[in-house]
């Protein structure tokens, strides 16, 4: 990731994991600054309401867990929020394997980033890209590398563990530089009716109807007003 984003230039990491779904309903959440909610979206909004305790840390045996991180990765220029980051202090290890107990060793940290989400596991990657996003973040803010991280489902009420290879990277990094593109331009993508148009929040702003295969944006606004000019 050799670009590097001015801080006045970030967008809002929670973005990436609408673009992955649905381009358009990302331009229309943070182009357009449109939004409505319905139940998933209030339940999740709960959810994280619950969890999103800036001030909240807990010590438990070797592992301290801190909850709404703040976020920043200039590579990718995004900013966020990572639910929880577990600290965990590992016994580091000598050159012969052994174990030891210096205090003040510290190649002996691991940590844990966790991601809360209201449903289940999805068919898509769009909760691993975030996830994902998030890492990247935590990776350029303290030089580490992270193989893996966890979402949270509240439907299963367990841990589902995502491992960051090369393949998601990639993905992270290219949706994230399409973000960038077509925010600089103000361009709300086209309407392309899917499945994921069923329980989608905004189908009533987004008018999926109106939408016509991969047809450029510009072609979907003048197709758009001469609607309006037929009502």
């Amino acid at each position: 990731m050799a670009n590097s984003h001015n801080e006045d230039d970030l967008l809002p990491l929670s973005g990436i994991q609408h673009f992955a779904f649905c381009e358009r309903q990302w331009g229309l959440i943070h182009v357009e600054s449109q939004w409505v909610e319905n139940l998933p979206t209030a339940e999740g909004r709960l959810l994280h309401k619950r969890v999103d305790d800036p001030y909240f840390t807990e010590s438990r045996g070797d592992v301290k867990t801190v909850r709404s991180v703040p976020l920043l990765s200039k590579a990718l220029g995004l900013y966020g929020v990572a639910d929880v980051v577990e600290i965990h202090r590992c016994p580091p290890r000598d050159k012969r394997g052994l174990t030891h107990s210096n205090p003040n060793d510290d190649s002996g940290i691991r940590y844990n980033i966790v991601e809360y989400k209201r449903g289940s596991p999805k068919a898509d990657d769009r909760d691993a890209v975030q996830l994902c996003a998030q890492a990247i973040c935590l990776e350029e803010m303290l030089g580490i590398t992270l193989d893996y991280g966890y979402m949270y489902y509240g439907e299963t009420k367990h841990r589902h563990q995502v491992d960051f290879d090369d393949t998601l990277r990639e993905r992270v990094k290219i949706l994230a530089e399409k973000m960038h593109l077509l925010y600089s331009h103000g361009i709300t993508p086209p309407a392309i009716k899917g499945k994921q148009c069923k329980n989608c929040s905004m189908v009533g702003v987004c008018l999926p109807k109106l939408g016509r295969g991969s047809k450029k944006a510009e072609m979907y606004m003048a197709e758009l007003l001469e609607e309006m000019n037929r009502e």
